[in-house]
């Protein structure tokens, strides 16, 4: 796991200054404390930071072929390496280290930009092939890692493994971007491939770029998608055995390392499921870390110890104080740009937790979006079925006028919100969709804006991204549009970025064997029937693991991990966030209708709303503004000419 950095100049041969290049590494040596390296030649510079796991003695980055006619940077791990390096030494290729990066350089001599398409893992790398006078770059499948780049005015490519990276160069505008204003505020989080500047994007994952030196540069283009045929006719009993050796086989990749390694161990289902995975091909006792909470509502460390003693782990556990705020600013800092999801907080601690003992940690992460596990999957599902009944012409007018008249019932579960069943069947699939996962809702964003910005959206609106990725889905299944749309939007914007900037801040490497590419592809071939059942989610999963896990740990309701926001804004933080609700910073954008603000702090504070996951956001938001020293800058904010 690393950290990787660099110039590329598409139009001519300039050189780069070593203290730019530098100064762009050693913003993100926290990715990679171990080893710091460097290449330049006419029109390129490479840099990386090094977090060593495999191939401690001679893995270091960049890394070139025989002839030192291709250079390489890389974050992240191939799984198959082993694989591919008798296949590369059978095709006339001399591997001088043992280490997976190596075989990225070999892989590209032999199949150019098919490469990608042989990769097993998670990763980001830029490569320079001399002699063909081209640069490469590429992100895996499911976005696991991050790759950000910019081509800024006088042709020069950079590239970064964080946002931060691009921000030491001085050419890069940070003029923020409007429409990237209205994804967060929408969905906690800026999505693919939109960064919150408009000079710098994020590479979609699946997709690499290729340029050629002196050509124009192109757009990326996709090199894999998930399909979801639902056509695999398996039986029950065939498919929790096929389930059960895909992810043995997919945890036993993930355990190769020459470093201490363990796993977060939650006490839900799909980290419960990689550890009792993990006993069962290890021959010594897991190492396993959890984070409990001082309030029972949201504890769940006595389910994490059910799994621990039944497979006698090295178990850790530390209590997380409920007012664990302190992160706000640190959270700000890490993210680079607005980033809402509060469970970064307790993320954060267990990464730290989990550095203080192993260097690489397995997770569950990626289990929801493919096995089915979401609460609000079966809600759509529900509402699907009675969006089928009647038209569309006839749902939005009727449904529409209910969803404005009928009052809010914020303290109701989702299905009895009356109000909000109502304007969900008013919508058509995506829209009913983004409707019931947008932290602000369309009338929300409304009323937050002020006119001026309103304008400069010219009718934008973030289920535009949805909309984008359903075109692509290939498919109709309710479950499966779904599926798709958050392995395309929420698992990579929301939580990969959040394990991947929490893990990284404490150089930990966090490995995904939920988000294997042919697990992930197989289980997008299995019917909606056996992934959601009647009223219990991730169906086949839970039945599959049966043998091996406790009853209480799979069919228990799922809490996720989450930190007391409606409290903390009426209690301890209660002036922090009507200082920064109503202070300057917001007000010097000019983004916001400031009585909207007033209202959305009274109406919290005074319990008459639960507003905590929209003040949450603001919260962020202006935390964002003070750290990257835009809030008193309103015309960039806004784009203004």
């Amino acid at each position: 796991m690393c950290g990787i950095a660099g110039l590329f100049d598409t139009r001519g041969k300039q050189t780069f200054a070593r203290e730019l290049i530098q100064r762009m590494n050693d913003i993100q040596q926290h990715r990679g404390p171990d080893e710091g390296g460097y290449h330049f030649e006419p029109g390129i510079a490479f840099a990386h930071r090094r977090l060593s796991i495999i191939d401690i003695s001679t893995g270091q980055q960049p890394l070139f072929n025989e002839d030192g006619s291709v250079v390489v940077v890389f974050n992240g791990e191939i799984y198959n390496f082993q694989e591919l390096i008798p296949e590369l030494t059978a095709l006339g290729h001399h591997f001088h280290t043992r280490s997976d990066t190596e075989v990225i350089v070999h892989a590209w001599e032999s199949w150019g930009e098919e490469c990608v398409k042989r990769f097993r893992g998670m990763f980001a790398f830029a490569l320079w092939d001399r002699n063909r006078q081209t640069f490469f770059m590429a992100r895996d499948r499911m976005g696991v890692k991050p790759m950000y780049y910019a081509v800024l005015p006088d042709g020069t490519l950079s590239f970064g493994s964080e946002l931060k990276v691009l921000m030491q160069h001085p050419g890069l505008d940070k003029t923020m971007d409007p429409l990237a204003v209205e994804e967060y505020f929408a969905l906690g989080y800026v999505a693919e491939p939109r960064t919150i500047f408009k000079g710098a994007r994020k590479l979609d994952p699946g997709f690499s770029l290729t340029i050629r030196h002196g050509q124009p540069v192109p757009e990326p283009k996709p090199y894999w998608d998930v399909r979801f045929t639902l056509d695999n006719r398996l039986s029950l009993q065939d498919a929790t055995a096929e389930l059960t050796e895909r992810l043995r086989e997919s945890v036993r990749l993930r355990m190769i390392s020459e470093v201490p390694l363990g796993a977060f161990l939650s006490g839900g289902v799909d980290s419960s499921a990689v550890v009792a995975t993990m006993a069962g091909i290890s021959s010594e006792p897991v190492n396993t870390c959890s984070i409990g909470f001082d309030d029972p509502a949201f504890n769940e460390s006595a389910f994490a110890q059910m799994v621990a003693d039944r497979y006698r782990t090295n178990h850790r556990l530390e209590t997380v104080q409920s007012d664990d705020f302190d992160l706000i600013d640190t959270l700000a800092a890490l993210y680079d740009e607005p980033y809402a999801d509060s469970s970064a907080i307790p993320t954060y601690r267990v990464c730290q937790l989990a550095r203080k003992h192993v260097t690489v940690a397995l997770s569950g992460d990626g289990g929801d979006e493919n096995m089915g596990g979401y609460r609000r999957y079966r809600f759509h599902m529900m509402e699907e079925k009675m969006r089928s009944g009647l038209p569309y012409s006839v749902r939005k007018p009727v449904f529409g006028l209910l969803g404005r008249l009928y009052p809010k019932a914020d303290w109701a579960p989702r299905m009895f919100r009356a109000k909000t069943t109502f304007q969900s069947l008013a919508r058509d699939s995506v829209q009913a969709y983004f409707h019931s996962v947008s932290i602000l809702r369309d009338d929300m964003r409304r009323q937050l804006f002020s006119q001026t910005f309103r304008n400069q959206l010219a009718g934008y609106n973030a289920v535009d991204v949805f909309r984008r990725h359903a075109a692509n889905a290939g498919t109709d299944d309710a479950l499966a549009l779904v599926q798709y749309l958050d392995i395309k939007t929420y698992l990579v914007g929301d939580i990969n970025t959040k394990v991947d900037r929490a893990s990284m801040a404490h150089s930990l490497e966090v490995r995904e064997p939920l988000m294997d590419h042919p697990l992930v592809e197989w289980l997008a071939s299995l019917p909606t029937h056996l992934k959601i059942k009647g009223q219990e989610g991730k169906y086949l999963f839970k039945k599959a693991m049966e043998p091996m896990l406790p009853h209480d740990v799979l069919y228990r309701p799922k809490m996720g991990f989450a930190v007391p926001l409606a409290r903390w804004f009426r209690g301890p933080l209660k002036e922090r966030v009507r200082n920064a609700m109503l202070g300057d910073t917001l007000a010097a954008t000019g983004l916001f209708n400031r009585k909207y603000l007033q209202h959305l702090v009274d109406a919290h504070q005074s319990g008459a709303r639960d507003y905590s996951a929209p003040l949450w956001t603001l919260l962020m938001f202006e935390a964002f503004l003070r750290n990257s020293q835009l809030g008193a800058e309103p015309a960039p904010i806004l784009g203004a000419a």
